[in-house]
């Protein structure tokens, strides 16, 4: 059994979630990118989700989000359904499109941690020796000096999708919003900081691939290989996947979110043996979300404190 999320209505998370195998569906392409961007600006209106940033790879795809009404699982599940069934009409794939391990949901809660991990997302493409600068991908993302102010727009496509139906319109924007912990500062501060940060993590990248001796395949090389090819390059077995995010040196902040984890598992495990044994009015912890959603467990409005 998996561990249980907290899903608080305002929280913003780093997402993560890649395809099958490491196939290249996701090849950077103008059909890929159209149904990407399309299929994410219905979903995120459609559940009061905000973009933050965003980088499609090749073998899968990062988002930085604010879930304003804590629905999180419902976007993520109607985000991914679309956009697997699109790109196999694409890529006239048989089988699954995604991994099937579970997305990587990080939650981010600290201005810091938010900052290093939008820089992440943006540099991903040159980590993987694809390009030199973040800015060179040509797949679905965000550039820095979009963040908080870009709109992404996309014509609906052709593949899967019915015109006919008024859920899909020809034509629909996504604006991208501030992070909460930044609005208050205004934008342009932030994307300097993220611009000194991507700066940082691009240099970074840069020498770990000279190290290797990859060569730079460039946005040309990246946008001709096959989708039905599987990247070959040097993967490390996935550990543990994070639950949060702080960011470097930010004291004892990854205590006490880790303590506030813990607490709210022990609170959620408690409950969950009480329903288990019949008793229907246990109340659990904020941020329960499988239990309310589908079973209408009561749920306190009370955070719990460490």
């Amino acid at each position: 059994m998996s561990q249980p999320r907290e899903i608080a209505a305002g929280a913003t998370y780093l997402i993560t979630r890649r395809v099958l195998r490491r196939h290249l569906l996701f090849r950077p392409d103008t059909a890929i990118t159209q149904l990407l961007v399309y299929t994410l600006a219905v979903s995120t209106r459609r559940f009061g989700i905000e973009v933050h940033a965003l980088c499609a790879m090749s073998t899968h795809l990062h988002l930085v989000v604010t879930d304003t009404m804590g629905v999180l699982p419902r976007f993520l599940q109607f985000f991914h359904r679309i956009v697997a069934l699109g790109t196999k009409v694409l890529r006239t794939w048989e089988g699954p499109v995604w991994d099937h391990e579970a997305t990587s949901v990080v939650r981010l809660l600290t201005r810091t941690a938010v900052v290093e991990k939008i820089a992440y997302v943006l540099a991903n493409p040159v980590a993987a020796g694809l390009v030199r600068h973040a800015r060179e991908w040509p797949g679905a993302k965000v550039d820095v000096n979009e963040l908080g102010c870009g709109l992404l727009r996309a014509m609906r496509p052709a593949a899967y999708l019915d015109p006919k139906n008024p859920q899909w319109p020809e034509e629909v924007t996504l604006a991208l919003a501030l992070p909460p912990a930044i609005e208050q500062d205004g934008g342009d501060g932030f994307r300097g900081e993220v611009a000194a940060e991507l700066e940082r993590q691009e240099a970074q990248a840069r020498e770990e691939v000279e190290r290797r001796g990859q060569h730079v395949l460039g946005a040309e090389g990246a946008s001709r290989v096959s989708p039905d090819e599987r990247a070959t390059s040097f993967e490390p077995l996935r550990g543990c996947s994070p639950t949060f995010a702080v960011g470097r040196e930010q004291g004892d902040a990854w205590r006490i979110a880790a303590a506030a984890v813990r607490a709210f598992r022990a609170s959620y495990r408690a409950a969950l043996e009480r329903w288990r044994s019949g008793v229907r009015s246990v109340v659990f912890p904020a941020g329960t979300w499988w239990m309310r959603a589908f079973h209408g467990v009561a749920v306190t409005d009370a955070v719990l404190t460490v």
